[in-house]
């Protein structure tokens, strides 16, 4: 996986990122949802995306699931509020 640098405080972002738009706590099931974020983190890619508006929040709640597993400073999360 290749790596960005965030800012000036070395944060390291992957340069692919997984979103959950109209998929998680919607069409994929939540368990393949969460295996699928888990996958993703075993390849390396860190940088996850959602909504509170996806799936009107489940989606959220989906990837907050998957992502306890992992130490909070090992991934960036990217939410945004509404449209």
């Amino acid at each position: 996986m290749k790596y960005r640098k965030l800012g000036q405080n070395g944060v390291k972002v992957s340069e692919i990122s997984l979103g959950s738009w109209l998929t998680y706590g919607n069409y994929v099931e939540k368990d393949k949802a969460i295996k699928t974020i888990h996958k993703a983190y075993d390849l390396g890619i860190n940088s996850f995306d959602t909504a509170n508006v996806y799936a009107q929040g489940e989606a959220e709640k989906v990837v907050g699931e998957a992502l306890k597993d992992f130490d909070r400073d090992s991934y960036v999360l990217a939410t945004k509020v509404f449209w």
